[in-house]
């Protein structure tokens, strides 16, 4: 498949930059023998949200760790192909700053069983920040920048585990946050919480757009409509997931090309 560059794409909010920020090759993933995601290519837009849907089992969330190598770590795991970070390979960047650059947020909440305030202290003194007043600043700057900051302010030496299912969400943006990324991924971020805490959390994700560029993994298709400038389509061809169809939001849910797409976003698929 050729790649999907975004010039090639209809115009979508002003937001967003016509530039690729991650640039994937040819990508493929497989575990042993099994390829569980067969050669894609994608220009991801720089400062925007894009959204990856499809039915389970077509490779969204293998796509997903391959883009900061977290498949670096799972048994058996092998990437093939190419991903570019602006002008660099990603295989060929230390692992630890990728991922400084590269945040990521699982489908359900992980704080780390500390205070609040030591669940955002301690990834910024792994990551060679040692001027304390510089990590109090950016500490309350993260937690302003979820919402979190007047909520619990005063119970930041609390523990995290004592938060809501949506705060605790929150507060693992955060985390992602006080290291200042470029690019957040999100697998189905609010799929664990409950309605107001999804609606949330769904808000911040869009408050977002513009200050990083974000790709997140959603079966929730009117979430996607919702909150995505950009969404990618994939499926599941002779047990490969595969990309059918990028571009704009609102052109896949409303003029998409492929009959898949169509069948999908409409309900009659998947």
């Amino acid at each position: 498949m050729m790649a999907t560059r975004i010039g090639e794409l209809v115009e979508t909010q002003a937001c967003c930059e016509p530039s690729a920020h991650l640039s994937l090759r040819n990508v493929s993933v497989r575990y042993g023998e099994q390829t569980v995601l067969s050669e894609v290519s994608l220009d991801i837009p720089r400062g925007c949200i894009t959204a990856l849907i499809g039915p389970s089992g077509c490779g969204k969330t293998s796509l997903l760790s391959s883009l900061n190598r977290l498949t670096d770590h799972l048994p058996d795991c092998h990437v093939g192909g190419t991903i570019w970070l602006d002008e660099q390979r990603i295989s060929a960047l230390d692992a630890l700053q990728l991922r400084r650059r590269i945040g990521m947020i699982f489908q359900r909440p992980n704080p780390f069983p500390f205070s609040v305030h030591r669940n955002l202290d301690l990834p910024l003194r792994e990551h060679g920040v040692r001027d304390k007043a510089e990590r109090e600043r950016r500490i309350e700057q993260a937690l302003r920048d979820v919402g979190l900051w007047n909520e619990i302010r005063d119970r930041l030496q609390s523990s995290a585990l004592r938060l809501s299912g949506g705060q605790q969400q929150r507060l693992c943006i955060a985390r992602a946050l006080v290291l200042a990324p470029e690019i957040l991924l999100m697998d189905e971020p609010c799929s664990a919480l409950d309605p107001l805490s999804a609606s949330v959390v769904e808000d911040l994700i869009k408050r977002l757009s513009g200050r990083y560029t974000v790709i997140i993994v959603t079966h929730n298709l009117a979430q996607a409509r919702r909150i995505a400038n950009y969404t990618a389509f994939f499926w599941t061809r002779e047990s490969q997931g595969c990309l059918i169809e990028f571009g704009a939001c609102q052109q896949i849910f409303e003029q998409p090309t492929d009959a898949l797409t169509a069948a999908y976003v409409a309900g009659r698929s998947g």
